[in-house]
């Protein structure tokens, strides 16, 4: 694991001073190094039943979709308010400053589905379970949030599904 936390550059002062910014376009970017990891991820769950992958907005995309298509599962696009076409659901969470919404078409997953949800990166658990509550309001079934990272010192597991939660990479 160590040579997939070490393609992952810092970025200093980044979005504002005082932040270290994980970039992990440099990993998603090395052929191997990106496959390596969606591999990694994927094998955790094969066997599991997964219906549809969840994705969210927007590096989640690029790991909800590549897991979708490891396991033979559907993916599902949770984005910003009025990028979806159809009818959608919305929920609005907490930011440290503010606050932001995300959407799911009413339709994209059923009662009883069994779901994934993953993303890059799990920092302080806002917008994760934000997404969590979207999806358990329809009726789906979370097997797991999964991410690329995440940034123990944050604690953002602490606002997920108990034992629910898995990160390949920390920091």
């Amino acid at each position: 694991m160590q040579e997939l936390k070490d393609i992952i550059r810092d970025i200093p002062d980044f979005p504002k001073k005082g932040i270290i910014f994980k970039d992990i376009t440099t990993l998603l970017a090395d052929a191997k190094s990106y496959q390596r990891m969606i591999d990694l991820l994927a094998h955790r769950y094969i066997g599991q039943h997964i219906d549809k992958v969840v994705g969210v907005e927007a590096r989640g995309f690029l790991i909800g979709a590549a897991l979708a298509y490891k396991l033979g599962a559907g993916i599902v696009l949770v984005r910003k308010p009025g990028k979806l076409p159809s009818k959608t659901i919305k929920k609005t969470y907490d930011l440290e400053y503010g606050t932001d919404t995300l959407e799911i078409h009413t339709d994209a997953v059923k009662a009883g589905d069994r779901i994934l949800i993953a993303d890059d990166l799990l920092a302080t658990g806002g917008t994760t379970a934000a997404v969590v509550e979207l999806v358990s309001g329809m009726g789906a079934e979370i097997v797991e949030c999964c991410f690329m990272v995440e940034l123990d010192f944050l604690n953002g597991r602490k606002r997920l599904p108990d034992g629910k939660v898995f990160s390949l990479l920390h920091f």
